[in-house]
């Protein structure tokens, strides 16, 4: 179903890399509390992909994700999405990178309790200049006869694809997605990664997302798994399978 490849075959370090991670290296704290979690992270995805990063907790995914996200400051190595150096950027260039051109979904949705889906939806929509169009997104997401409810009248999936709809509507380039089924029954994270996948054929959007759930790798482009801080291995996808004929989720 997969060609696995040598990391070296890959074309991560290719010019037309839409994301490009180079010996990124990250640590939190000092003396005796310091710890080293990303320790000279390689790899790369091309625009439009679908990648998972998988690894057992404490491998650096969250973290990994953090530092493309622009909301943790890597120590060393270099991050380069759509060809802009993250690392380079000041305060008000980061706060500017992250609103138009990113995209975040993570497990817990992080709604805003007292305004309905419509409202959390236009909360983004009001950042951008180039927005998707609200009604496509709404219908394209099934949100359609719940823009008026608010999040506690909401399902869990309900509320992921509201906030899946408020990453989007500002028609980011890349998606960067923390667990987004990890808070769902097996029936709702196969709804959702059908949205996805939906989401990627229909806008282009190249997505990142962070998961333990093994099954998700099959539906993917590119999968990169991260061990002690490192890349231990990444592949390509030959033949995708459809996430609604995923297994085990």
């Amino acid at each position: 179903m997969s060609e696995n490849r040598n990391m070296d075959s890959l074309d991560k370090k290719d010019e037309n890399m839409y994301l490009s991670v180079q010996g990124v290296r990250k640590s939190y704290g000092e003396g005796g509390s310091y710890v080293q979690v990303l320790k000279g992270v390689e790899a790369g995805v091309m625009e439009g992909e679908m990648c998972v990063i998988q690894g057992t907790s404490g491998s650096g995914k969250s973290t990994l994700l953090n530092c493309i996200g622009g909301l943790d400051e890597i120590d060393e190595g270099s991050i380069v999405v759509d060809g802009t150096e993250i690392g380079q950027l000041d305060a008000k260039e980061l706060s500017e990178y992250r609103r138009d051109k990113l995209g975040f979904i993570f497990q817990f949705y992080n709604l805003i309790p007292n305004l309905t889906v419509k409202e959390n939806i236009e909360v983004c929509q009001y950042l951008t200049d180039n927005p998707l169009d609200m009604e496509d997104l709404i219908v394209t997401l099934g949100l359609k006869e719940h823009v008026d409810k608010f999040p506690s009248q909401l399902s869990g999936g309900q509320q992921q694809r509201c906030a899946i709809a408020r990453a989007l509507i500002k028609n980011p380039k890349l998606l960067l997605c923390d667990e987004p089924t990890g808070a769902l029954d097996s029936k709702t994270s196969r709804d959702i990664l059908i949205l996805l996948e939906e989401i990627n054929r229909k806008y282009g959007t190249t997505m990142l997302m962070v998961t333990h759930n093994n099954s998700i790798k099959s539906m993917v482009d590119r999968v990169i798994f991260l061990k002690d801080g490192v890349v231990s291995r990444e592949y390509l996808n030959k033949a995708k399978i459809p996430a609604a004929e995923l297994e085990d989720l």
